[in-house]
C-alpha cells in the first residue's frame, strides 16, 4: 500500500509543479524573476511550491 500512496503523492506533486510553472510563465513578472521562481520550484519542489503560493508573482 505504501507504493501506491507514494506514487499518488508524486503524481500530485508533479501536477502542482506543472501548474505553478505554467502560472509563472504566464505572469507579468520580469524574465529574471520567472527564471528564479522556476529554478527554485525545481530544486526544492515541496518548499518551493509553498513559498510560491505565499509570495509568488500574482497575475
Amino acid at each position: 500500500m505504501g507504493i501506491e500512496i507514494g506514487g499518488l503523492l508524486g503524481l500530485l506533486l508533479l501536477v502542482a509543479m506543472v501548474y505553478a510553472i505554467v502560472r509563472i510563465v504566464q505572469s507579468g513578472a520580469g524574465t529574471g524573476a520567472k527564471v528564479l521562481w522556476i529554478v527554485f520550484i525545481l530544486l526544492v519542489p515541496v518548499i518551493g511550491l509553498i513559498v510560491w503560493l505565499l509570495l509568488g508573482p500574482k497575475g
